[in-house]
């Protein structure tokens, strides 16, 4: 029998330091971490959250007619699927990854085809089968806990935590200045007004679950990540029961050290100074408009004197 699933799934709005937490993450010796954004939703999510949120980003639907193969090939996993198929298109094509999606296809429907299909059953064999079709992977021995990123899933946590017993959410938040800023600077950003209710219904589903399970759901501040990025995500392992680490202090990928967190996320320089001056880019009036969209939430985050 294989080891107990434990599951560590990060959630953050857009331009909110999921990426940078994860890439955190990346070196620590006891976290099996997955290389890309763990992008698990299919086609098939559909609720009033749908037309709000890529269903990339959501927990998985599965059709109930179909095979281990054809639920595989239903998590969209796009930059992990892209980069091992289509590397010259991909945008971590300079990234070193040696990883076979036929061969971690076929250890999925493997893994499945052996305990049965249901969602949990499905997303623990994807990234199982993930480390193990992933040759180049740097194992210290000493793994644990899977550690999976995908934006927003916050939304999704009460289905997560009941289905696995072994599953712990954490979520990141940034203040609204800083990430709406960043998200200004995408090819086609998202409106101000558009932008800040997503924010707020995700930061909504932070706080209504952290409550709701509080030994399972941690909520960080990115401002107190990059301030002191090993003793904030070292208080976490220890509510996982893991050590601590020096190597929580800086990102990498594969274990190897990055000089940027670009291009896993927009935030290339993930710094208290550049947090603060990315919110100053904005306009005073974009400065107060924001604060009028996010006002029930800045006092509850701690942002309310920020900016």
């Amino acid at each position: 029998m294989p080891d107990p699933f434990r599951f560590l799934l990060l959630s953050a709005m857009y331009e909110n330091g999921g990426n940078t937490t994860h890439r955190l993450l990346d070196g620590h010796p006891q976290l099996f971490v997955y290389p890309f954004e763990s992008q698990l939703g299919t086609r098939l999510v559909s609720d009033p959250l749908s037309s709000m949120f890529p269903l990339k980003y959501r927990w998985p639907v599965f059709d109930l007619a179909a095979s281990p193969a054809q639920d595989y090939h239903a998590i969209i996993d796009e930059e992990c699927k892209v980069r091992a198929r289509t590397p010259h298109v991909s945008k971590f094509r300079d990234t070193p990854f040696d990883l076979s999606d036929d061969t971690r296809r076929a250890r999925y429907i493997e893994r499945v085809t052996q305990v049965g299909r249901s969602r949990a059953a499905n997303v623990e064999a994807f990234f199982r089968a993930t480390f193990e079709a992933w040759p180049g992977y740097r194992r210290s021995g000493q793994e644990q806990w899977y550690v999976g990123y995908s934006p927003i899933v916050v939304v999704d946590t009460a289905t997560i935590l009941d289905e696995l017993p072994g599953a712990h959410l954490l979520h990141i938040v940034r203040n609204p200045w800083s990430a709406y800023a960043d998200t200004k600077k995408r090819p086609v950003p998202m409106s101000l007004p558009a932008y800040l209710l997503a924010w707020t219904v995700t930061q909504y589903h932070a706080l209504l679950y952290r409550e709701r399970y509080p030994n399972r759901v941690t909520v960080l501040r990115l401002e107190d990540i990059v301030e002191a990025p090993a003793a904030e995500l070292g208080a976490l392992c220890d509510r996982l029961g893991l050590d601590g680490d020096d190597a929580l202090a800086t990102p990498s990928f594969n274990g190897e050290p990055l000089g940027g967190v670009y291009p896993w996320g927009t935030i290339r320089r993930p710094t208290p100074e550049v947090n603060r001056a990315t919110a100053a880019e904005l306009s005073p009036g974009e400065q107060d408009e924001v604060r009028a969209r996010a006002a029930p939430y800045l006092d509850l985050l701690g942002y309310d004197r920020y900016l």
